[in-house]
């Protein structure tokens, strides 16, 4: 601070409003990459980026700058800016935002820098930089301060260009499959479209609660509808629910609905989005999982639930089977069992008790029971059974798909099925969606359905195991230096009503 002020004494502005810089780090590297060692050249170029490093030789000072696209070396002499300059230059931290104009060269062992003419501070960094040698290992740190992260870590700035990669990637192979991109409501009326328990606010003007969207679906599908035939939307949602490596409460998800299609399109489309997004994010559609290497453009398998579940019980299991027997073999696993269950959520239960921590490589694991899939088909061979589906990949779900449920008599029921156990205290259950129903009554065509979770397939590619790595601000704990005891000073105020639980 002391330094900030001196500069202004001086007539320097630490913070100057903007600069022009005539090429990126990257640029520079890709024109003059390949010069010989000990080559000066009488190119200019004027260029920026954050210090991060600096060498004091007295008369010269090399320092590394970084941009988004790269590094490169700043070459310094005191004979070339002039004595007053070069104090200045000496007076630069670590963590300083600088400007340099000079000319293009490489130092004798063959380091692409740039023979600096004039360096200029462009922000002044009152805070210092973690430690050099060490970085920001601390993942909660990591996590809170993500500027600082990005700052430090080259895996952090990987990950997330891989992110962006993903979507960019997920965005092409739709538009090229005629897929128009849409935006659907955020606030909903009726939490719908999935089982989870949704945030509350509520608009003031209108004096009404409203729900922070728990899926894209309905809208959706209300656009298949009104005759858009192939839709999709990449949007974020809100579930309020528990914070661990695999979920945090805002995530993003693509949803895409197929007009004349069913289950067997999405599925292959599924195949393709996350397989070509990989080879456009790494290079490759190879992926390290558990220390396995699986190809991503191998057919995924496609299994039904049930038959996971026969095979790890040794005998046949299924919803149609006296619901009685299926809460037996539950207490018999050890998994707690409510009354209003029944067959189909049992089976569930037992599923994801038994079967898919075994789940490894990328598989689609099909026929979900009715009872746990009101906006799904019923499976043309089997009515105990859905024709939807779940990407499994390392035990994690990546995404849910199905030949959607277009009859509105049997939606109503379903909804009203819905209803009755939301009533019975299933909070995650969801209610009877007129508005939806009344879409439905004006005819849906055929379509297939499909939800993929960004998240988790950028954790899958960029090979990390905790979603919070992928997600640039996850949701955390507030400091308690920054809100005291008693939680954020806007939610004390009664600025804000969304309401959230405890992991």
């Amino acid at each position: 601070m002391a330094r900030v002020d001196q500069l202004r004494s001086s007539g320097v502005e630490p913070y100057p409003y903007r600069f022009d810089r005539s090429h990126t780090l990257d640029e520079v590297r890709t024109a003059w990459g390949e010069l010989e060692p000990g080559t000066e050249t009488e190119h200019e170029v004027t260029v920026a980026g954050r210090l991060m490093l600096k060498r004091d030789t007295g008369k010269l000072v090399f320092a590394t700058i970084r941009d988004r696209g790269g590094e490169i070396q700043l070459f310094i002499s005191k004979a070339v800016t002039g004595d007053d300059h070069f104090a200045d230059v000496k007076e630069l931290d670590l963590g300083d935002w600088v400007g340099a104009t000079g000319t293009v060269m490489t130092t004798r062992k063959g380091e692409l820098s740039v023979k600096a003419e004039t360096v200029q501070l462009l922000s002044k960094a009152v805070r210092p930089l973690p430690d050099k040698w060490h970085g920001l290992t601390d993942t909660d740190t990591r996590f809170r301060q993500r500027y600082a992260d990005l700052i430090m870590n080259d895996e952090a700035r990987r990950t997330f260009e891989i992110r962006h990669e993903v979507v960019a990637s997920f965005r092409r192979t739709l538009r090229e499959h005629g897929f128009i991109e849409v935006e659907t409501p955020v606030l909903h009326v009726e939490a719908g479209g999935a089982l989870a328990r949704p945030f509350v606010t509520h608009h003031n003007t209108l004096d009404l609660d409203l729900y922070l969207r728990i899926a894209l679906e309905l809208h959706l599908k209300r656009l298949i509808v009104g005759g858009m035939e192939r839709v999709f939307e990449i949007g974020r949602i809100f579930r309020n629910e528990g914070i661990s490596t695999r979920h945090n409460p805002e995530f993003t998800m693509m949803e895409l609905y197929q007009a004349f299609g069913d289950w067997n399109d999405v599925m292959d489309i599924t195949e393709e989005l996350i397989t070509q997004s990989a080879r456009d994010a790494i290079g490759t559609t190879v992926v390290t999982i558990r220390g396995q290497e699986f190809d991503l453009a191998d057919p995924w398998p496609r299994k039904r639930m049930v038959d996971h579940l026969s095979e790890a019980i040794g005998r046949e299991v299924h919803p149609s089977q006296p619901v009685d027997e299926l809460r037996a073999l539950a207490r018999e696993h050890d998994i707690r069992v409510e009354e209003r269950w029944g067959g189909g959520k049992l089976v569930e239960e037992l599923f994801e008790t038994l079967c898919e921590d075994d789940i490894v490589g990328p598989t689609f694991v099909t026929g979900h029971p009715t009872e746990i899939s009101p906006l799904a088909r019923v499976d043309r061979n089997d009515p105990w059974l859905t024709e939807r589906f779940e990407i499994f990949v390392d035990s994690r779900e990546l995404g849910n798909g199905y030949s959607e449920l277009n009859d509105p008599v049997e939606q109503r029921a379903r909804f009203e099925d819905e209803q009755a156990a939301k009533d019975a205290g299933d909070a995650e259950r969801g209610s009877v969606d007129e508005d939806y129903l009344r879409a439905l009554e004006y005819g849906m065509p055929p379509t297939g359905g499909l939800g993929i979770g960004i998240d988790r397939v950028a954790m899958l590619i960029a090979g990390v195991d905790s979603i919070k790595e992928v997600i640039l601000f996850p949701t955390l704990r507030p400091e308690a230096s920054v809100t005291g005891q008693g939680g954020s000073s806007a939610s004390k105020a009664g600025t804000a009503r969304i309401t959230t639980e405890e992991p």
